[in-house]
């Protein structure tokens, strides 16, 4: 986890599939009166098609290199939102370093079986396309926890939490953490 608060003015929600970036941001757009972004939705509406047919046609690295694109664009003008972003997003350097200016990064932690629980049955996600899910999960999940870290102001593990738990620690830590740091640092 990063040292210390946040510049940015946004709040930026990383995590797995499934960890609960949209939905989380959604909450916390209605209680602080801000805009939701989603970084998956602004790429499928631009491309005219799902993530899964992008993933398809275009295979990964496409798909990563327009979400480093959107996020650069992003970090020059985006003020006041909540930005939900992919779950791959942070594996890039570059991308953990635009959202690290852009805003605060909250990291929502979840354990792989609850990432299966939640996701079962889902044909839309392409990392998940195989003979075992689960397995797949973790694997991924072992291979991003680092990066996720890395990249985190904030982690919150929301495995068991309800709703209003993950969004009161959130707020209470950003509360918190604007109101420790002196104003001429603030933005």
């Amino acid at each position: 986890m990063r040292e210390g608060f946040h510049k940015g003015n946004n709040i930026i929600l990383t995590g797995f599939m499934g960890s609960g970036k949209t939905t989380v941001g959604i909450r916390l757009s209605y209680k602080w009166k801000k805009p939701f972004l989603d970084t998956d939705q602004l790429i499928e509406r631009r491309e005219g098609r799902r993530i899964s047919e992008i993933f398809a046609a275009e295979g990964e690295e496409y798909f990563r290199g327009l979400e480093t694109g959107l996020l650069e664009e992003l970090a020059e003008g985006l003020h006041h939102h909540i930005l939900s972003v992919g779950g791959g997003t942070p594996l890039r350097e570059e991308n953990r370093r635009l959202l690290s200016r852009m805003g605060t990064v909250v990291y929502l932690r979840v354990q792989p079986g609850t990432v299966y629980e939640r996701l079962k049955g889902d044909t839309t996600r392409p990392l998940l396309q195989g003979p075992e899910p689960l397995a797949r999960i973790t694997e991924l999940l072992d291979q991003r926890k680092d990066l996720y870290e890395k990249g985190a102001d904030l982690i919150v593990d929301v495995d068991g939490m309800e709703m209003e738990e993950i969004l009161e620690k959130i707020i209470r830590w950003i509360d918190f953490s604007r109101s420790t740091i002196p104003m001429n640092e603030q933005r």
